[in-house]
C-alpha cells in the first residue's frame, strides 16, 4: 500500500473519530489536516494542506510551536495550552498533544490531536478580571464581594441595591442537633486563619458554611473568592490559580493568578478533588511554603490565603480512589467540618420550607400563609439527592405557580421522581409504550433531567455522576431540549 494511500485510511479515521488532527512529514509540510481541526483553527483544509507549516503557523514562534519542538528536538508535548492568531489574524486557544513519529531512530514525521477551548479560555480571562476587579474594590473600600453564588441557601445572593450580598451565620438555617455542631464547629473556626475541610453532598450548604467563616472572622475585610475545580479544563486550572508569565506558553500574558488576588483573604476551592493529581501537589506545596509562582515564571511571590476546600463524596472514598492526594487531604483538614445532608436532618425541612416560602412570596409577590399537613408529609417523606438546594427549588416552583390561594397544597408540590446511584427505574416506567427505542429515551431522558436537577444544572457534575463524557451529555442535554 502506498503512502498516500495511507494517508487517505488515516484521514477517514480522523473524521469519523471526530479529533481535530494535524500531521507534517519530516521535512515539517502537512500530509494530513481534518475538516475538524480545520474548523478548530478557523481556516481551510486547501490552507494548510501541501505546505510547510511554519509558513502557515507564521504567528507561532519556533520556540513555541509543539510541531516544530515534535520533531526538531522529539519532544513529546501533552495537553499543552496553545494560543496564537491564525493566518486571517484571528485568535484561537486549543490544548494540544504532539507527539514525533519515530521509524528506525529517525523521526519521520509529527502528529498533533488539539482541542479547541477559545471559548473557555474567553471565560477563565473574564473570571480572573472580574476577580481582580474585586480584589482591588476590596482592598480600596474594605468591603470584599465574592464573585461566587450560594450554594443552599436561604437568602437571595443579590441585595436589593444590587450588590452582591455576603452569607452570615444568622443565615444558616436548621435545629437538627448534627447539623447544628456543624455550625458551631464553623464558627469556633472564625477566631484562626487555619485551613477549612467541608464534606457535604451536592446542595446542603458548603458555600454558605465558608461565606460565613470568612465574613465572621478577622479577614472579613479583604477578599473572598472562589473556584470551581471542576468547573474549568485542567490545562487552564493552574494559570487561574497561580497566575501566568509572559512567554510561559504560546500567547500567555502577565496575569495576576487568584492566589495572588486574594492576597489577606480567603480562597475556597469548591470540588478540590476535581484538580488534577500533579497540581494538588502544587498546591501543597503553596501551602507548605506560602508562596507561588506563575505559570512559566521563575519569580517566588510570597502569598497569604486563606484556604476552604469542599467536596461532596465522603473523603476517604476520594483518597481511595485516587481523586484526593492523602497528604493535601491532612494539610486542609486543619479544621474538617461535615454537613449533614437533608435527609438526615428531616426534621429541619419544614423550617427550611417555611424560610423558602417567605423568601419566594417576597420575590413573585404571593401571599402564602402555610403548607397544608398533606404537603407537608410529601416534602418530608423525599429523599432529597439535591438537598437543600432540591428543597429551595420545589418550594420557589410551588410559590411560583401559586395563583390567589394563600395555602400550598399536596397538588402545588411537584417532585419528580430521582434516581440515586446505584437504582433502577421506578414504576413510572413498569409500562411500556412505543418502540424500545422509544422507552428507552423516555427513561434516559428523565434520569439526565433529574442529575442535572439534584447537581444545580452543573454539567460538569452531571456527566461524573452518570459515568460519561461531558461532551456526550452535551450531546443528550441538546437532543432531548434539557439545556
Amino acid at each position: 500500500m502506498r503512502g498516500k494511500e495511507y494517508r487517505a485510511i488515516l484521514q477517514a479515521a480522523s473524521e469519523v473519530l471526530g479529533e481535530a488532527m494535524h500531521i507534517v512529514d519530516a521535512r515539517g509540510t502537512t500530509i494530513m489536516y481534518n475538516e475538524a481541526m480545520a474548523r478548530l483553527e478557523k481556516i481551510s483544509v486547501e490552507d494548510a494542506m501541501g505546505k510547510p507549516f511554519r509558513q502557515v503557523f507564521s504567528n507561532i514562534p519556533e520556540s513555541e510551536s509543539t510541531l516544530y519542538q515534535a520533531l526538531v528536538n522529539r519532544r513529546e508535548i501533552r495537553e499543552q495550552e496553545q494560543n496564537y492568531l491564525n493566518i486571517y489574524g484571528k485568535q484561537v486557544t486549543t490544548i494540544n498533544t504532539t507527539i514525533p513519529i519515530i521509524v528506525d531512530d529517525r523521526v519521520v514525521a509529527a502528529m498533533e490531536i488539539a482541542r479547541d477551548i477559545t471559548d473557555i479560555k474567553d471565560m477563565s480571562d473574564r473570571i480572573l478580571t472580574l476577580q481582580d476587579s474585586i480584589s482591588a474594590g476590596a482592598r480600596e473600600k474594605a468591603a470584599p464581594e465574592s464573585a461566587a453564588e450560594s450554594e443552599g441557601g436561604t437568602g437571595a445572593g443579590r441585595t436589593k441595591s444590587g450588590e452582591i450580598r455576603h452569607y452570615h451565620f444568622e443565615d444558616i438555617i436548621g435545629e437538627d442537633p448534627n447539623f447544628l455542631q456543624a455550625v458551631e464547629r464553623a464558627m469556633r473556626a472564625t477566631s484562626n486563619t487555619a485551613s477549612v475541610f467541608i464534606y457535604g453532598e451536592t446542595g446542603t450548604g458548603k458555600e454558605l458554611f465558608a461565606q460565613s467563616i470568612h465574613y465572621g472572622g478577622k479577614r472579613q475585610n479583604k477578599p473572598f473568592l472562589a473556584q470551581n475545580c471542576a468547573a474549568i479544563p485542567e490545562s487552564l486550572l493552574e494559570g487561574i490559580l497561580f497566575g501566568t508569565e509572559k512567554g510561559g506558553f504560546t500567547g500567555a500574558v502577565d496575569r495576576a493568578g487568584l492566589f495572588e488576588q486574594a492576597n489577606g483573604g480567603t480562597l475556597l476551592l469548591d470540588e478540590v478533588s476535581a484538580m488534577p493529581y500533579e497540581l494538588q501537589s502544587k498546591l501543597l506545596r503553596v501551602l507548605q511554603e506560602k508562596y507561588i509562582r506563575r505559570v512559566g515564571g521563575g519569580r517566588d511571590i510570597l502569598v497569604d490565603v486563606r484556604i476552604v476546600a469542599t467536596v461532596n463524596e465522603p473523603p476517604q472514598a476520594l483518597i481511595e480512589r485516587g481523586a484526593l492526594r492523602p497528604d493535601l487531604y491532612y494539610r486542609l483538614n486543619v479544621i474538617g467540618i461535615s454537613i449533614p445532608s437533608l435527609r438526615e436532618r428531616r426534621r429541619d425541612i419544614p423550617i427550611l420550607a417555611d424560610q423558602f416560602i417567605k423568601k419566594y412570596n417576597r420575590e413573585y409577590g404571593r401571599e402564602i400563609w402555610m403548607i397544608a399537613d398533606r404537603a407537608l408529609e410529601k416534602l418530608e417523606e423525599h429523599d432529597y439527592p439535591g438537598n437543600v438546594r432540591e428543597l429551595e427549588n420545589i418550594i420557589m416552583s410551588a410559590v411560583s405557580m401559586a395563583e390567589e390561594e394563600h395555602v400550598l397544597t399536596e397538588r402545588d408540590i411537584d417532585i419528580q421522581k430521582s434516581y440515586r446511584e446505584g437504582s433502577s427505574a421506578v414504576s413510572e416506567y413498569d409500562r411500556v409504550e412505543g418502540t424500545l427505542a422509544e422507552y428507552l429515551a423516555r427513561i434516559e431522558q428523565t434520569v439526565i433531567r433529574q442529575y442535572l436537577t439534584a447537581n444545580g444544572g452543573n454539567v460538569t457534575r452531571t456527566a461524573r455522576d452518570l459515568g460519561m463524557l461531558r461532551q456526550n451529555l452535551q450531546h443528550k442535554l441538546k437532543k432531548y431540549e434539557l439545556g
